[in-house]
Order: C-alpha cells, then structure tokens, then sequence
C-alpha cells in the first residue's frame, strides 16, 4: 500500500492544531485581558414624535447604527421602502425586532425621514 506523499505533514499539522485548541480550553479567562469598547457620543439623535414608533426606534434602532442613517435614506422614500428595511434590517442584519413592532416602526420612518412627512 503507497501512502500519499503529504499525509505525514497533514497528520502533523492537525496534531499541532489539536494541541494548541487544547492550550486554548484549558487556559484560564483572566489570561486573555479584558477590553472596554468606548463608543463616541452619537451628534445626531433620532427626529422626536409622538408617534409610538418613536420610542421604538430609541430603543431598536440606534443601539446598532447612529440616527444618522435615516438622514441619509430617500425624502421621498414611500412606505413599501421603509417596509423593506425594516424586513432588512431584521432578516440580514438579524436586528432584534419584533415583527409586531414593524407597523408603528415603519410609520415613524415613514412620517418622520420618508414620503409621508409632513409639508
């Protein structure tokens, strides 16, 4: 029986890969040093409203992007669009959004940043 030429180096390589996951179970927590993430402060807030969506884009949305971002989507951006990045924001994103929160999300949006707002 012939072994191919590079089964010793593959066997090698995934004994020392063995090894060092090993090392790395069995090392303690305080061994790796903790690190703080400061943010800056965010310069733009959301648009305040009475509108119950208001509140939960306080709560959802810029805890993972600034309030900037809806500055920079389409005036004129109808309802469907907004729809869909909601849809986005949650499916690619994996935003944790309720999707019976998506109604008052995408009216706020819409009202606020889109085609519906006021003239």
């Amino acid at each position: 029986m012939t072994k191919h030429p590079h089964a010793a180096t593959a066997a090698r390589t995934a004994a020392a890969l063995a090894l060092a996951l090993a090392g790395l179970a069995f090392s303690s927590p305080g061994q790796a040093g903790s690190k703080t993430l400061a943010l800056p402060p965010d310069g733009v807030q959301l648009t305040p409203s009475l509108l119950p969506g208001y509140a939960k884009a306080k709560q959802q949305c810029v805890g993972c992007h600034s309030a900037e971002y809806m500055r920079y989507q389409p005036p004129t951006a109808a309802r469907p669009y907004w729809e869909a990045m909601v849809k986005r924001m949650k499916a690619v994103f994996k935003a944790p959004l309720d999707d019976a929160d998506t109604a008052e999300l995408v009216d706020y949006l819409v009202k606020t940043y889109g085609a519906e707002q006021p003239k």
